[in-house]
């Protein structure tokens, strides 16, 4: 490798620095974004065990919907 001039080294140094600070912020912004999504998951996953266990309960208690064995579907 040839040898560089001070200024080229500054100059590369520079461009390192810089490439940091971008790489540091998308890791920032990702970060942030994935702290949302994991709250979001959450609050998912507290809905549909909610739902399920709604659903069960309906269930045990019979008050589901009525189903109709020899009711022709709605295309007939």
């Amino acid at each position: 490798m040839p040898e560089q001039t001070p200024d080229q080294t500054a100059e590369r140094i520079n461009q390192l620095e810089e490439q940091i600070a971008h790489l540091t912020r998308a890791v920032d912004d990702m970060s942030e974004i994935v702290t949302r999504q994991e709250d979001e998951i959450v609050t998912l996953n507290r809905r549909v065990h909610m739902l399920m266990q709604r659903e069960g309960e309906r269930d045990a208690s019979g008050g589901g919907a009525v189903v109709m064995g020899d009711e022709r579907p709605p295309h007939y």
